[in-house]
């Protein structure tokens, strides 16, 4: 049972940690026990938008990293799931439908894709190596490496490609009117892309935080009623024998959160303070849908919400908590660090609990 849509079910699906919002079913990002990581971002394209509920983008990103052991395979089972069900159905708990159609970033060990959809039609690119980012707009170009069989003949039908000249997705498929958020998308598409170039060749976990705490560029937002919701970065080592590490804040605004790394192993503690809970009468399950608020805020998000609060109040205690919570997440880059050169082999019990302390010691500071 995905968000709105049942779909049939698979004989075996893997082990995965998400980060997603509360209402639905599906994920915003997440990993897998194969060290496949997968992220949507919304965009708009010529494709009308489905109001129809179907399959939603975040309902992709659970099941790529729930039946795919590579990116590859994430990038299959997602495509596929696309063609076969189609995308639509709001994605915000609210009553008037918010609907947008994907992109999507997903890596593992040795390699990473961008795949870009518009409806059930899609493109996908490889990337070999250094860098790459996507932020709400179409971003590939003629560089495809594989994409929907009837992709050309459906932009030639519409008259949107003459079929002679070179064939460029986002071009191609691209809104000649774009929303005003897509204004807003090029200038932090663009700005991630010049982060990430200044760091080539010796990205580091801390750089990705940094990129995502960023706030000039408009990467980190937190304005106009609208706040980052949650942020990830994962460490995939190519050395099989080293484990991933995924680092989660399961807060808003990273530039005022803690990153806590979360390593897969047999007998993860729960972290019931991450979880949201559920409501026997759900306003999002029940039809006509979304006719009423709830709470969602699980216990963590609740404390860090009154901590930021008390940080701009008090900017002397604020400042003091800010640098509180940087030695927190500092310890564990550290410990991290360790465990990924492989110098140090941890009891599996200690990784087994890892994300449960790192989530306990933020509470307490809070």
């Amino acid at each position: 049972q995905c968000t709105y849509l049942e779909i049939e079910q698979v004989e075996h699906t893997h082990a995965v940690v998400l980060s997603r919002p509360a209402w639905l079913w599906g994920a915003e990002m997440g990993a897998n026990e194969h060290g496949v990581c997968v992220g949507n971002e919304g965009v708009w394209t010529r494709e009308p938008l489905g109001e129809d509920e179907a399959l939603l983008g975040m309902d992709l990103v659970r099941l790529g990293l729930e039946r795919g052991s590579s990116a590859r395979e994430a990038l299959e089972v997602i495509t596929a799931l696309l063609e076969r069900y189609g995308q639509g159905g709001s994605c915000k708990e609210e009553p008037v439908p918010f609907v947008y159609h994907n992109t999507f970033l997903m890596a593992d060990r040795t390699e990473a894709w961008v795949l870009e959809t518009a409806g059930r039609y899609w493109a996908a690119q490889r990337i070999p190596e250094g860098s790459r980012n996507i932020s709400n707009q179409l971003s590939i170009g003629s560089e495809i490496t594989a994409e929907h069989a009837g992709l050309r003949q459906r932009a030639q039908s519409q008259g949107w490609w003459s079929g002679h000249e070179e064939f460029s997705f986002a071009q191609v498929f691209s809104l000649e009117q774009q929303p005003p958020r897509m204004e807003a998308a090029k200038a932090r598409f663009q700005a991630g892309r010049e982060l990430l170039q200044q760091h080539a060749g010796h990205i580091t976990a801390e750089t990705l935080m940094s990129i995502l705490r960023d706030k000039g560029s408009g990467i980190c937002v937190d304005s106009e009623g609208f706040r980052t919701a949650g942020s990830m970065v994962s460490v995939l080592p190519r050395d099989p024998t080293l484990p991933c590490v995924h680092f989660f804040t399961a807060t808003p605004d990273p530039s005022r959160s803690v990153f806590k790394p979360f390593v897969f192993v047999a007998g993860i503690k729960p972290v019931p303070q991450v979880r949201s809970p559920t409501f026997p009468h759900d306003p999002a399950k029940q039809i006509p849908r979304f006719q009423s608020s709830v709470d969602r805020r699980h216990e963590l998000y609740r404390r860090h919400q009154a901590a930021l609060e008390l940080m701009e109040q008090d900017q002397k205690r604020g400042q003091k908590l800010l640098e509180t919570l940087r030695e927190l997440e500092q310890q564990g880059l550290e410990g991290m660090k360790v465990l990924l050169e492989g110098t140090v082999t941890p009891h599996p019990e200690e990784l087994a609990d890892l994300f449960f302390d790192c989530v306990e010691a933020e509470m307490k500071f809070y």
